[in-house]
């Protein structure tokens, strides 16, 4: 028996070998297959423990250590608490007699004591809460070695680290009470704990190059900022964002930050350490100085500023650290801070101001210029100025801010250093920054603030410079002997400079905004123009992508201050453009906008970026909807009437705008911007539409040409194949645009009669052809859901027409066709599976849904006349879901949006569909319900409330009907009822869920969860009471009765019927109920632990 047991060791630990070491990717998933296949096997712990007695490498001690960790953090079958006691205390023996196991051997032990503390907070064996003694755990390795010191601080600043982190196995509520009760137990005593060792260290000669020493401080430093990093009232969910600005220590810590010493400490440290150590020091600054305002009274405030701000000078006046770019980074942070938690009235009071923000100037000032060093540390320098410039008109204080000195400097450096950069970009083929929109967008968004202060000088800049620029640009485009790169240099100084215009005017505040500055931004404007002008003029030869973006962004900008009712008709802006360039109203500035669309378009057709933005940025529909709102009903036609507009509405063909066309050589996909484009269009076409026939089909003309040409295409047996598709892709994304801009009842039946019946047959055809491929298939399937989707109620058929019937017939057919076809591919590679399979599938099942909640097809009639439409839609449905395993439903949003309400209108509507099915079906159906009872996404899981809802009712009605011996119902509805009395822990399961969210959980949707969840107790009475005793007797003693009651009033006054008066009546005693539960259970600990009488689910999973 050793013998063998030596054998599986040995062939463990060739498993692990090739796991880490190989690499070979077919050697490595075989080891993880049987190395998964260990995890699960029964005798894990056992030969867990042995792996650690006896292995010989380290790579089998990790394994060892990373399937304990699995084990102790299961939900189902949890290891019984002596176990885990063992393990713990093995663990500690384990690290603290083998101090020189490889780092990560020792992490992941780390990992494993930190992870069943956690998890074992609130466990108690004899009155006495067996996991909570930390410090006394930790303190025999302070007293040994620098090694076991470093193992002791390791383990504190892991678990800190651990118990801040939720994890997704166990709910958000138990992971809240843990990490509360950590904070009020332990937490302050584990921070005290690390400056004291902090300050021995600093106060010793510390020999920074012996390597132990070094680790020693790095933990250290770890662990404090883990201390400060905690999320002490559970705000911060997402790490990510740095704008939860505040840190909200516990007023039990004020002590810790009254006393000056605590800031100093790490203001010291900062100066006596190597620079590889001073950036953790910093985010410990940060976060200190991040400490919530009330915290302290006004004077002590003060005082604590003024010892901050006393540092941050230190730091300015010896920057010897700040050319490392963590340091760099992370003081840049620091100084952001300031002016985050502090008010400029606050700021100005500290006695070395005046001295302070000269330094912050100069050195922002520095930072701006050497724009190539660690840009995405500008942010924060930029974010203290812009918030220093947006306090100016509220500071109250009498002493001197100086902003008006040296905001400008800051504005100055910015444009100057960016106009300077383009050069040294291209000379030395750098990454260009403006390829970064986003952090372009952020920068320019703070500049917009900054660049507002003292605005007169930041206009005088601008103008200056842009006007240098242009000349040297016009010079250089009239000159003959001028270099492309030159000419790419000026484009990009005025890339920079149209881009920095558009903020800045976008930084406009009605409140403050004075004549004198609406004419400055006239005379920017005017010069943006006129820049449009010339660069328009040249596109027929050459143009610069860069700078159409950025003009794109200043029109942007310009429309959301300038166009609509937020201004003056006599802003002085206007007065200038009138002057300038004759441009007297908006409705001028508005056609110009739309030259400038119809240019972009037409010359930029290939330049998808250019193409989306125009569409987008200021994507008609929107113009429209925006002119619609704030000017009369006159000024829109008036925009319609525009030659501009009825150019585009009568020549919308690939002769014009290239983007139209067929023989791009773009793939399938990159036709997107053509939905955009219609909708606009669509819009506009109904403005003057009306009833007119004649001027509709006059605007199909080009895609009833395109629908005849596919048409021509398909009648052949020898056909251009990628023309065909290329034509229909584009057209039917053509008419999805339009079907959605048409949400009229007039308008929207000329687009139904001009498609039905005569194309039809074409989307049906192409389906039937290309169904494996998604780039076609997708967007007629799109299309298509467009079509059925009563939107407005614009889909309403005259009492005579039997067009809702013929229209449910076409759905019908293309889901079949689709369905039937997909399933055909088999196993499609999971990498795919969303794009070649899934993506068509969740459209099908969105267009289903749509035409069964559309409210203009009797579905009785079907049946009645022997029609099987209907029939051949659901059965397709149930194909197609039940090719999808579980997982798929919920991994893939769109998917289980779609799905998740296709099923509510089925349960609701055709419920004698559901109750027909095959048992397998039906149990699918349940499973997949309950699954999306604890989904993420609210959508899904108030869908699965409602749907679990109707079925409730209807087995409750079912029951009520058999037990009142009236004629039997269909053999269907006793089929459903057998398979929910052979099955009846499904139903029990979701009882036990729903109670389980509403009482454990933050429910988020309470009164969806509380539909079904009558129904489902009036179905299961006896389980019910079983639930509730366990519930009960799984609370500590003392709370058992308060518990008891709850469940007492829930029931108070409710009958045994689903009529809506009591579902009401049940809805209210809910909220009460969880109103009680949660007070009863927030002076509680957890009684996750207790042995549970009957019922088998385990409550706590």
């Amino acid at each position: 028996n050793h013998e063998h047991v030596s054998r599986g060791l040995a062939q463990l630990e060739i498993l692990c070998k090739q796991l880490y070491e190989t690499t070979d990717t077919a050697v490595r998933h075989q080891a993880e297959k049987a190395l998964v296949e260990f995890t699960n096997s029964p005798d894990c712990l056992s030969k867990c423990q042995l792996l650690l007695e006896r292995g010989s490498s380290s790579y089998s001690q990790l394994l060892a250590a990373t399937c304990l960790s699995k084990l102790v953090s299961r939900t189902s079958n949890p290891l019984p608490l002596e176990q885990r006691i063992d393990i713990r205390n093995y663990v500690l023996n384990y690290l603290a007699t083998r101090p020189k196991l490889a780092a990560f051997v020792t992490q992941a032990l780390i990992q494993l004591y930190a992870r069943i503390t956690k998890l074992g907070w609130f466990d108690c064996q004899k009155d006495d809460y067996v996991f909570r003694n930390v410090i006394a755990d930790v303190t025999r390795f302070l007293q040994d070695s620098v090694e076991h010191c470093i193992i002791g601080v390791t383990i504190l600043s892991q678990l800190t680290n651990e118990i801040n982190q939720a994890d997704t196995t166990h709910p958000l509520t138990k992971h809240r009470k843990i990490a509360s009760s950590f904070r009020d137990s332990s937490l302050f005593d584990i921070f005290t704990l690390s400056c004291n060792l902090l300050k021995q260290a600093s106060g010793k000669n510390l020999n920074l190059n012996d390597e132990s020493q070094h680790g020693l401080l790095m933990q250290l430093l770890k662990l404090s900022y883990n201390c400060l990093n905690y999320d002490f009232i559970g705000t911060s969910t997402d790490e990510s964002s740095d704008d939860l600005c505040t840190v909200q220590i516990p007023t039990s810590w004020r002590s810790a930050f009254l006393d000056s010493s605590t800031l100093q400490l790490f203001f010291n440290l900062y100066h006596s350490i190597p620079p590889s150590l001073s950036p953790l020091v910093l985010s410990c600054l940060v976060q200190i100085a991040s400490v919530r305002r009330s915290l302290f009274n006004n004077a002590e405030r003060a005082k604590f500023l003024s010892h901050l701000v006393d540092g941050v000078k230190r730091i300015l006046a010896n920057p010897q650290c700040l050319p490392d770019p963590n340091n760099y980074h992370e003081f840049c942070r620091l100084l952001a801070r300031l002016k985050s938690n502090y008010q400029l009235g606050e700021l100005v009071k500290v006695e070395n101001y005046p001295e302070v923000i000269r330094l912050i100037a100069n050195f922002t000032v520095t930072s701006l210029q050497h724009w190539e060093f660690a840009p995405n540390s500008v942010h924060y320098l930029l974010s203290l100025w812009q918030r220093l410039a947006a306090s100016v008109p509220y500071v109250k204080a009498t002493e001197p801010h100086l902003l008006e000195t040296y905001t400008p400097e800051v504005t100055k450096a910015y444009i100057t250093s960016r106009l300077e950069s383009v050069h040294v970009i291209l000379r030395d083929g750098l990454e260009d920054p403006l390829d970064d929109a986003g952090l372009v967008q952020q920068q320019l968004d703070q500049l917009s603030t900054i660049g507002r202060c003292e605005y007169e000088k930041t206009c005088a800049l601008l103008v200056q410079l842009f006007d240098q620029a242009a000349q040297t640009y016009q010079e250089l485009l009239q000159s003959t002997n001028s270099t492309p790169a030159d000419i790419t240099v000026q484009e990009g100084r005025l890339t920079w400079l149209v881009y920095i215009i558009g903020a800045v005017i976008g930084g406009r505040v009605s409140f403050a905004s004075t004549d004198e500055q609406d004419a400055m931004d006239g005379e920017l404007v005017c010069r943006v123009l006129q820049l449009m002008n010339l660069t328009d003029s040249r596109l027929a030869q050459a143009g610069n992508e860069r700078l159409e973006l950025a003009m794109l962004s200043f029109f942007e900008q310009f429309r959301k201050i300038y166009i609509g009712d937020q201004v003056q008709k006599s802003s002085k802006l206007y007065r200038r453009l009138s002057e300038v360039l004759g441009l007297n109203d908006e409705t001028m500035v508005l056609s110009v906008f739309i030259g400038k669309i119809i240019t972009n378009l037409k010359y930029w057709g290939q330049c998808e970026p250019i193409t989306s933005k125009t569409l987008h940025s200021f994507y008609l529909p929107d113009f429209f909807s925006l002119t619609s709102h704030v000017c009369t009903y006159s000024s829109v036609r008036k925009l319609v009437k525009l030659s501009a507009v009825q150019f585009m509405l009568n020549n919308h063909t690939s002769e014009h705008f290239s983007f139209l066309g067929v023989n791009n050589q773009s793939n399938l996909s990159d036709m997107r911007c053509r939905t955009t484009f219609y909708t606009a269009l669509g819009r506009l076409l109904m403005v003057d539409l009306g009833e007119d026939e004649d001027q509709f089909e006059q605007f199909m003309l080009p895609l009833t040409a395109a629908f005849e040409a596919v048409a021509q295409m398909l009648s052949t047996n020898t056909f251009n194949e990628q023309e065909a598709k290329r034509t229909l892709v584009g057209l039917v994304r053509d008419l999805r645009g339009i079907a959605f801009a048409f949400n009229a009842k007039t308008s929207f039946m000329m687009l139904f009669d001009w498609i039905y019946p005569s194309y039809m047959p074409i989307l049906q055809r192409a389906i039937e052809l290309w169904y494996h491929d998604p780039a076609c298939t997708t967007p007629v399937l799109k299309l298509m859901a467009e079509l059925v989707h009563n939107r407005s109620q614009r889909l309403q058929f005259d009492v005579s027409s039997p067009n809702g019937i013929l229209l449910f017939r076409e759905t019908s057919k293309m889901i079949t066709t689709y369905g039937n076809r997909i399933l055909t591919l088999g196993e499609v590679p999971k990498d795919q599976v969303y794009g070649v399979k899934l993506k068509g599938v969740s459209v099908c099942f969105a267009m289903l849904k749509a035409v069964l909640s559309g409210n203009y097809v009797n579905f009785g009639v079907f049946r009645l006349y022997g029609d099987d439409a209907l029939d051949n839609a659901l059965q397709t449905f149930i194909k197609l879901l039940l090719s999808i395993p579980h997982s798929d439903l919920l991994d893939y949003p769109k998917l289980s949006q779609s799905f998740y309400s296709l099923l509510e209108v089925l349960t609701q509507d055709h419920m004698n569909f559901i109750a027909s099915l095959e048992p397998h079906v039906v149990m699918y159906i349940l499973s997949s319900i309950s699954e999306g009872l604890t989904a993420l996404d609210t959508m899904v899981c108030t869908g699965c409330c409602s749907s679990l809802d109707h079925i409730v009712t209807y087995l409750f009605k079912q029951l009520s009907r058999s037990t009142k011996k009236r004629p039997t119902p269909m053999a269907t509805d006793d089929r459903f009822l057998h398979i929910m009395q052979q099955h009846p822990e499904m139903i029990q399961q979701m009882l036990s869920t729903v109670l389980n969210i509403i009482i454990f959980e933050d429910c988020r949707n309470q009164w969806s969860m509380s539909r079904p969840l009558l129904g489902l107790i009036l179905l299961n009475e006896k389980y019910f009471a079983d639930l509730r005793n366990s519930i009960v007797n799984s609370q500590p003693p003392e709370k058992q009765q308060a518990m008891h009651l709850c469940f007492e009033n829930l029931m108070e006054g409710i009958e045994r019927n689903l009529l809506t008066k009591n579902r009401d009546r049940f809805t209210q005693n809910l909220s009460v109920f969880r109103r009680e539960v949660n007070d009863s259970m927030k002076n509680s600990t957890y009684g996750v632990n207790k042995k549970h009488t009957k019922p088998s689910v385990h409550f706590f999973s």
